[in-house]
C-alpha cells in the first residue's frame, strides 16, 4: 500500500496556492544523479502541475517527492522514481537505465538494483523517435571516440555518450525545438564529457594523458623517439585545452580522434564554413604556442 494519496498543505503556503515548485537540487547529488534528476524537474515544470498533483498521481507524500525531486538524503528507490515518472508520462526506458547508473554512483549494489527494479512491473515496449534513433546510430562513434579523448578508458566514454543519448531521448522535444538539433546534441554531449573529465590547476581539461594513446606514436620503433614524441604531444594536447571550446572540439576531433575533415561539421553541427574558421584559427594559435607540433601531419 503507498502512502497517503491526500494532498498535504505546506505550513506557510497561502491560501487559494496549491504548492509551490521544489527547491533546487542539492549539491551532494551526482553528476549521473543529476543526469535524470534534471530532466525529471524539466518535465514537470513544463507540465503545470504542482506537487500537490504530483501527491495524488503518484500516491507519495510531498516530503518524500520534494526530497526526491532535489535529489536530498538517500538515493530514491525505483518504485517512487517510477511513480514519477509515469505521472510525467516520461519514456521509462532512458529513465531506469539513467537511474540505475546513478545508482552505481551512489554505491548501492547490483542486488539492491536489481530488487528495486524488481519491485515495479515491467512497463510495456516503447518507441524510440526514428530521428533519435538515426542520430544514436550516426554519431555512437564520433561521440566515443571524442568522450575518450578526455576520459581515456572505452568503457567510460561508452557510458557518458549513452547516458547523453538517453538524457536526449527524454528531453527530445527541447532538442528538436532547438534551432538546430545536431548542435544541441553536440553542446549536451559535450557537458557530459567535460563535467566528468579531470583538470588541470587552472581549470582547463587535462588532455595530457592523450598524448600516450596516439596513433603516431605505433611507427616509431626506438622507445627514446616515442618518450621524446609523447613530451612533445602532450605539450601540444595541454594548448588544446587551452582553445576556445568550439575550436578545441575540432581540434580534438580532427588531430586525436582522426575524424575525417569533411565529417566533423555534422558531428559538431556547424556548417562547413564555420569549422573550417575554427579550424584555421585553432591551428595558427596552435602554431604560436607550440610551434614544435605540425598539425598538418
Amino acid at each position: 500500500m503507498k502512502p497517503s494519496q491526500t494532498p498535504d498543505r505546506s505550513e506557510g503556503d497561502p491560501p487559494g496556492r496549491r504548492g509551490r515548485p521544489p527547491e533546487p537540487i542539492c549539491e551532494t547529488a551526482g553528476a549521473a544523479h543529476r543526469s535524470w534528476l534534471e530532466p525529471v524537474r524539466s518535465r514537470l515544470e513544463a507540465s503545470g502541475l504542482t506537487l500537490d498533483d504530483l501527491v495524488s498521481r503518484s500516491g507519495y507524500s510531498k516530503t518524500r517527492l520534494s526530497e526526491l525531486l532535489r535529489g536530498k538524503g538517500y538515493y530514491p528507490g525505483w518504485e517512487i522514481t517510477y511513480s514519477v515518472v509515469r505521472a510525467l508520462d516520461i519514456p521509462v526506458g532512458p529513465l531506469r537505465r539513467l537511474w540505475t547508473a546513478a545508482a552505481v554512483e551512489a554505491r548501492k549494489d547490483t542486488d539492491w538494483i536489481r530488487s528495486r527494479i524488481l519491485d515495479v512491473q515491467p512497463p510495456g515496449p516503447e518507441h524510440q523517435p526514428v530521428a533519435h534513433l538515426g542520430l544514436t546510430q550516426a554519431m555512437w562513434r564520433p561521440y566515443t571516440a571524442y568522450a575518450q579523448a578526455f576520459l581515456q578508458t572505452e568503457r567510460r566514454a561508452r557510458q557518458v555518450v549513452a547516458e547523453t543519448f538517453d538524457i536526449l531521448w527524454l528531453t527530445w522535444d527541447e532538442a528538436t525545438g532547438s534551432p538546430d538539433t545536431p548542435r544541441h546534441a553536440w553542446q549536451l554531449l559535450r557537458s557530459r564529457v567535460l563535467a566528468r573529465a579531470p583538470r588541470r590547476p587552472d581549470g582547463r581539461p587535462d588532455l595530457r594523458a592523450a598524448a600516450f594513446s596516439t596513433a603516431v606514436l605505433a611507427d616509431l620503433p626506438d622507445l627514446a623517439d616515442r618518450l621524446a614524441r609523447v613530451d612533445v604531444l602532450a605539450r601540444f594536447f595541454d594548448a588544446v585545452a587551452g582553445l576556445p571550446p568550439d575550436q578545441m572540439d575540432v581540434t580534438v576531433l580532427r588531430y586525436l580522434c582522426a575524424t575525417d575533415p569533411d565529417a566533423v561539421p555534422g558531428v559538431v553541427g556547424l556548417s562547413p564554413a564555420v569549422t573550417h574558421t575554427l579550424d584555421h584559427h585553432a591551428r595558427g594559435a596552435l602554431d604560436r604556442l607550440r610551434p614544435d607540433f605540425d598539425t598538418q601531419e
